[in-house]
């Protein structure tokens, strides 16, 4: 497939891009990014039970896509979004780009969650549900050189071996990233990546069923 170059086909793409970068600003101008990260971060410690006050934990991995650590993080994901989601949503539709923003969130928090059972900091970002968005677009739009007779099986393949790399070049931006003192969300990437790999081809069919 060839992406699309048109923006009137990607509403909801530029309009979750405006208000992520909205919800920063605001928190931005009211200085107030360490509190909306403890209020609307993601904590995996608080699925064992441990209160805090903040956003309903079953809401937090929505409310973590909209809480950034800093003017980079917001640009470098609004980036990959903007690139990756005018060229899925003319594909999947408003609507299958919505559901797999949502269950890549979810999938991300899952992700982190199992990765860092215990852990007390809050991960915020939308990189998470972003990598979902990424992961379909790597699947439908990534060129398959997987030289199998059987389609399906090949596009198995194509998909581990997407797979594998995204967890491999995780794994190690995490390790480079800690040789600094910063941390970065390998679960949620992971997570919410091969959430958009297993939504991709249901939210294709589904979209053209009728056509």
């Amino acid at each position: 497939m060839r992406p699309p170059e048109s923006w009137t086909t990607a509403r909801l793409t530029l309009i979750l891009a405006g208000v992520t970068a909205l919800a920063w600003m605001v928190t931005a101008v009211l200085q107030a990014g360490d509190a909306m990260a403890l209020w609307g971060g993601f904590i995996p410690e608080r699925i064992n039970g441990a209160a805090d006050g903040g956003a309903p934990v079953w809401l937090t991995p929505l409310t973590a896509t909209l809480v950034h650590a800093g003017l980079i993080h917001l640009v470098f994901n609004l980036l990959i979004l903007l690139v990756c989601g005018r060229a899925i949503e003319p594909i999947v539709g408003s609507a299958g780009l919505l559901i797999l923003y949502v269950v890549g969130a979810y999938a991300a928090a899952a992700g982190q969650y199992f990765l860092h059972i215990q852990e007390a900091a809050p991960m915020v970002g939308a990189s998470g549900a972003i990598s979902a968005v990424l992961g379909a677009y790597a699947l439908l739009f990534g060129r398959n050189r997987v030289k199998i007779a059987n389609p399906r099986l090949a596009e198995l393949v194509h998909a581990l071996w997407l797979g594998a790399a995204w967890v491999f070049l995780q794994l190690l931006t995490g390790i480079t990233f800690e040789t600094i003192g910063a941390r970065l969300a390998v679960g949620a990437h992971i997570g919410g990546f091969f959430a958009g790999m297993l939504l991709a081809r249901p939210l294709l069919l589904f979209r053209y069923r009728n056509a």
